[in-house]
């Protein structure tokens, strides 16, 4: 069957992107070279984060720069083969970071994330998925007083400004909350309004089968095939080509592959992180972020999730898993996990630009090609919503949020 759009890559984003188009009547393949949900995607914490109003700032407190560049804590680490390559993006995302240039970057990324749990419901809904899902909130725990104040001021901030709910727990409270945890801690801030997921990578799946169900085509092929032909573009299957009119660039962490040969230099950059299950233990009733320690425990289908912070490293680097062997350790301290499920932690590539902001829209120099990328560590969050975004422009109707932010002519 002819399609009218390519859908380049299969995770959250792709798959929302080719699903909501699908959703309208166009004819779409999703192309990947792997089954929906299996890379990045599969990875996260599985938790949809409606309170993530504000996107991950660079460090400004020089005492923070410094534990990073010399490695003290769980939550960054590098390889220096990497350096010479993500310094200069780095130096951008440390300069988008300042509190005035943020400020207006943080207020246009709130109006997407205001949308996630609405979109998801609605492709859950369709794909019969509410099984995975909690709607329950999400727990930030914290070791010290003054950590848990300081959390505290500013998720009132957040409720002010962006109306996101939260509750305070003291260390009794979560005691009661949580009664597998092994140590009394000084509280909880409980986000109420996010979604947490039992297997994410079964969520994508999940909406891949209501796709299909549509009439979308799941295509076996190497998105970096394409090609511009005649007045659309082409991939090439092992049947032959497949062609269409429109092609959308949602690759993650790929996408600076594909769209560089094609002239385009954006400041796009990886983190790369890891997880592990574990089985055996007490368990948790809510996925939880040890704050200080910059890890997160999240109860999933295959036990208890520890997922790691970031790691610059070049796409392909052997595994260097230092980060979560830290993150073990410390997740040790406050809760039994008697035996790893896996031999070896997963690993994973997140996508980022420097300004923090997911590249959507049109490319700048190429009719009939567009990009969806770039959502850091948001891209399980925002994917129905950004999908949505997507198919409005290529529909050509008045987009349900202002685009402009997102467009990659900003760089």
């Amino acid at each position: 069957m002819p399609a009218d759009v390519l859908v380049l890559g299969a995770g959250m984003v792709g798959t929302c992107t080719a699903l909501q188009l699908a959703r309208r009547g166009y004819a779409v393949a999703l192309v990947d070279r792997r089954a929906p949900g299996r890379e990045t995607s599969y990875g996260n914490a599985g938790i949809i984060q409606r309170e993530a109003v504000e996107p991950y700032a660079f460090p400004r407190e020089w005492s923070a720069v410094f534990d990073v560049a010399f490695k003290r804590g769980i939550d960054v680490n590098y390889h220096f083969s990497a350096l010479p390559e993500v310094l200069p993006r780095l130096a951008r995302y440390w300069h988008a970071s300042a509190p005035a240039r943020y400020a207006p970057i943080a207020l246009a990324y709130s109006r997407l994330i205001a949308h996630c749990l609405t979109e998801h419901e609605v492709l859950m809904a369709e794909s019969g998925a509410h099984d995975l899902v909690r709607k329950e909130g999400y727990l930030n725990v914290f070791r010290t007083p003054a950590a848990m104040q300081e959390a505290a001021a500013r998720a009132a901030r957040l409720a002010k400004e962006y109306g996101v709910r939260h509750a305070l727990l003291d260390g009794e409270a979560l005691a009661r909350a949580e009664p597998g945890l092994r140590q009394r801690l000084a509280g909880a801030l409980h986000w109420l309004d996010p979604w947490s997921v039992s297997d994410p990578g079964a969520l994508v799946a999940r909406y891949a089968k209501r796709f299909e169900a549509l009439g979308g085509q799941l295509v076996e092929a190497d998105a970096a095939s394409l090609r511009p032909v005649g007045g659309g573009w082409e991939v090439r299957m092992a049947g032959g080509p497949l062609s269409a009119r429109h092609a959308v660039v949602a690759l993650g962490p790929w996408a600076d592959a594909l769209i560089a040969p094609l002239g385009y230099r954006l400041p796009l950059f990886v983190k790369r992180g890891y997880h592990r299950h574990y089985r055996g233990g007490p368990g948790l009733n809510l996925p939880m972020l040890d704050a200080e320690r910059g890890l997160v425990l999240a109860p999933m289908a295959q036990g208890i999730r520890i997922t790691t912070g970031a790691e610059f490293a070049r796409i392909g680097a052997p595994a260097t898993p230092v980060q979560l062997a830290k993150a073990e350790a410390a997740a040790r301290e406050i809760l039994d996990l008697p035996s790893p499920v896996e031999a070896e932690p997963w690993v994973g590539n997140r996508p980022c630009t420097a300004d923090m902001k997911p590249v959507i829209g049109p490319a700048p120099n190429h009719p009939g090609l567009w990009f969806n990328f770039g959502h850091a560590h948001q891209g399980f969050t925002l994917g129905p919503a950004s999908g949505r975004l997507m198919a409005d422009m290529i529909e050509g109707r008045a987009p349900f949020i202002d685009p402009t932010p997102y467009s990659a002519s900003r760089f």
